[in-house]
C-alpha cells in the first residue's frame, strides 16, 4: 500500500540537506527509528526520495542524511552504475512509491573508479569478468580526464568521480522515458552529489528539475 506524494522536490531535498548538516556537525537527531515508527510502517511506504548510491561502506545513506526507517528508498551498487535493475527499482519509486526527488551519490575514492583508471594502463593486470564489466561504464570519463590532462599522468580520481556521475545521471535520463517525462512535468527532480569522506557533507554537482 503506497499513499500520494506528500512533499515537493525543493521541501525533500531541503530535508536531506538539513539531515546532512546535522551529520556533519556531529548532532544527528536519529529520527523515525522507534517502535512506534516500526508500527506506523506496516502495510504502506512513503518514503520522501529515492537514493541510488555507491555500494562503499562508508555511504550508508540514512546515516549521512540523519533520516530513519521509510525516509529513503535505498539502491545502491559498486560505483553506481546504472543496469536495468537499477532503473526498474528506480521507476518503481517514482510511479508506485510517488517520490519526488533522485539523489545520485557518488563519493571520493571510489574503488569502482580507482579500478577504472589502473584498468587504462598499459600493464594492467585484466580484471575479473564480472568486475570489468561493472567498471566499462566508468571508463568513458577516464579517457575523457586523461585527454585533458598532462600525458603519463594518472588521471585525478576525484575529477573521474565527478565526470562518471554526470554520465551517471544522464544515462538514467536517457533511458527511463517515465523518469525523464516525470522530471518534464516538474514533479520529479535529479540532484547528482558528491559525498566528501573526511569532511561527511554531500556536496550537490548536477541538478536536473526545480529544487
Amino acid at each position: 500500500m503506497t499513499q500520494e506524494r506528500r512533499t515537493s522536490p525543493l521541501t525533500a531535498w531541503q530535508e536531506m540537506q538539513h539531515g546532512n548538516e546535522r551529520f556533519v556537525s556531529g548532532v544527528p537527531s536519529h529520527p523515525r527509528q522507534d517502535v512506534e515508527r516500526r508500527e506506523q510502517l506496516l502495510g504502506q511506504q512513503t518514503p520522501h526520495a529515492a537514493l541510488f548510491g555507491c555500494s562503499d561502506s562508508r555511504l550508508a545513506a540514512e546515516i549521512i542524511f540523519d533520516l530513519g526507517l521509510g525516509d529513503l528508498f535505498v539502491v545502491r551498487n559498486a560505483g553506481q552504475i546504472i543496469s536495468d535493475s537499477v532503473i526498474g527499482s528506480l521507476e518503481y519509486a517514482v510511479s508506485v512509491l510517488r517520490v519526488p526527488l533522485i539523489v545520485v551519490l557518488g563519493h571520493d575514492e571510489c574503488g569502482a573508479v580507482a579500478a577504472a583508471i589502473d584498468s587504462q594502463a598499459p600493464d594492467a593486470v585484466p580484471l575479473p569478468p564480472h568486475i570489468h564489466l561493472l567498471i566499462e561504464k566508468i571508463i568513458p570519463a577516464v579517457r575523457r580526464v586523461q585527454r585533458g590532462g598532462a600525458p603519463g599522468i594518472r588521471p585525478d580520481p576525484t575529477e573521474v568521480g565527478r565526470e562518471h556521475l554526470r554520465d551517471t545521471v544522464a544515462e538514467l535520463l536517457e533511458h527511463s522515458e517515465l523518469i525523464s517525462d516525470a522530471v518534464a512535468a516538474g514533479t520529479l527532480a535529479i540532484v547528482g552529489a558528491n559525498y566528501r569522506l573526511l569532511e561527511g557533507t554531500a556536496v550537490p554537482d548536477i541538478v536536473v528539475g526545480a529544487v
